[in-house]
């Protein structure tokens, strides 16, 4: 695993944090020349159990969460940009059948709420719903399914989100969903918005 930023324009500054103390390249911000910092997140996907005594990821995952909180809590975020793998899709329509996955790792209850305690924690708008405020939407389709198109059985972990003071300059926001489709592709989507800034 690892994340990475690449920029046309010079990145001043950069820092990366090791949430969990997991050793794991996931987390990278770096400050541009116009004063905007980009944070990338790669947060563990968790494993396949939904409960920490059982499963030392689904913990790490919670624990990972809980640091990316408590970083911003500390450290209120300005002119921000959040992207990444966040590994959960938080909202019902941001899963294929809500009721099917809520003990399935990456839609269960505690994920979300954690979830939800990260946004807050730094006021985060969810830019791709602020453009996109209805309907089901997925940047995820499991490589086990072979008819993943006509099955759309997916989900929505890949997210872009950006501070209050920023957020109204993102606009176009979209899901290249057919890249899922090219030979020997990612099992997920790629994520766009532009910010006029």
């Amino acid at each position: 695993n690892g994340v990475a930023i690449l920029s046309k324009m010079p990145i001043t500054e950069t820092v990366a944090f090791d949430f969990a103390d997991l050793g794991h390249a996931r987390h990278i911000a770096g400050r541009l020349e116009n004063g905007v910092t980009v944070h990338n997140f790669y947060v563990p996907a968790g494993g396949d159990i939904p409960d920490r005594d059982k499963n030392e990821k689904f913990g790490q995952k919670l624990d990972y969460l809980t640091d990316m909180r408590n970083e911003f809590r500390a450290n209120a975020p300005q002119k921000a940009i959040l992207v990444g793998d966040l590994n959960i899709a938080p909202r019902e329509d941001d899963v294929w059948n809500h009721k099917s996955l809520l003990k399935i790792v990456s839609h269960t209850p505690i994920e979300v709420e954690h979830l939800a305690q990260v946004q807050e924690a730094g006021k985060w708008v969810d830019v791709t719903r602020q453009d996109i405020p209805e309907g089901l939407l997925y940047s995820w389709w499991s490589y086990r399914a072979k008819d993943w198109d006509a099955a759309d059985k997916g989900r929505r972990l890949d997210h872009i989100w950006a501070t209050p003071d920023i957020s109204s300059a993102a606009h176009s926001s979209k899901i290249v969903r057919d890249a899922r489709g090219w030979d020997q592709p990612s099992d997920h989507a790629p994520v766009f918005a532009t910010f006029d800034l």
